[in-house]
């Protein structure tokens, strides 16, 4: 097992399966609604960018593509070790094994922090949110991409696997925080039956899971989201 640095919280899905987690980060927006969102708000271009959970890295390429210099944390090191790779000839992005907590940047030295489905139940991230304060300099932004549990068939089927979940709790603490958001709803688009049932396989319990395959009968399924952003 990989050393995985104190006060990491495991995904249930990428850090068990990354190739199939492959597949739905391939399969999520393809029509760039989310990035869309983030860039009316702050663009990155020429920024220096900071991915918070950056998985095997597969967004840090379209954001080394106009950013000055990319950073990629993931607390897995195998996960960081797959976006090392993946970057290997990007000459301005460096992947660290990391937490949100305890990001490795100086003081005030990022201007766009974005993290993706990584911040859904609000207390208890107390800790990262700190962590952006600190790092984020004067006229930066920081964003959260998150399911939004509350609407439509994925978010049933998301309660229906974890029934702890309160999106009433969770839109408190981020009101509280003085984040700003916005419903959003990309959609998910898969080429192959077999990879949609897959994803559905790794999001879900099995019982639901199987729920979901029976209630989505083509490849492409809406994911509805919330984008939560904090200026600087």
């Amino acid at each position: 097992m990989p050393r995985i640095p104190k006060g990491a919280v495991p995904s249930p899905n990428i850090w068990h399966n990354p190739k199939i987690y492959e597949l739905e980060n391939r399969a999520v927006d393809p029509d760039g609604v989310i990035d869309m969102a983030i860039r009316a708000v702050r663009p990155w271009e020429s920024a220096t960018v900071l991915d918070i959970g950056c998985g095997t890295g597969y967004h840090l390429p379209a954001y080394a593509s106009s950013a000055a210099q990319v950073i990629g944390v993931e607390p897995h090191p195998d996960l960081a070790a797959l976006a090392s790779r993946r970057c290997s000839q990007l000459r301005n992005v460096a992947v660290h094994v990391a937490t949100a907590q305890a990001l490795p940047v100086p003081d005030a030295s990022v201007d766009v922090a974005v993290a993706r489905w990584a911040y859904f139940f609000g207390p208890g991230c107390e800790p990262g949110l700190k962590e952006l304060s600190r790092a984020v300099r004067r006229g930066g932004a920081a964003f959260m991409v998150d399911l939004d549990g509350s609407r439509g068939s994925f978010g049933a089927w998301f309660r229906a696997t974890v029934p702890t979940y309160s999106a009433r709790t969770v839109e408190d603490f981020w009101s509280r925080q003085g984040w700003q958001r916005a419903e959003l709803d990309p959609r998910m688009v898969f080429t192959r039956r077999a990879d949609l049932e897959a994803v559905l396989r790794i999001e879900f319990t099995p019982g639901v899971s199987a729920r979901a395959i029976r209630e989505i009968p083509g490849l492409e399924l809406p994911y509805p989201t919330i984008l939560r952003w904090r200026l600087f």
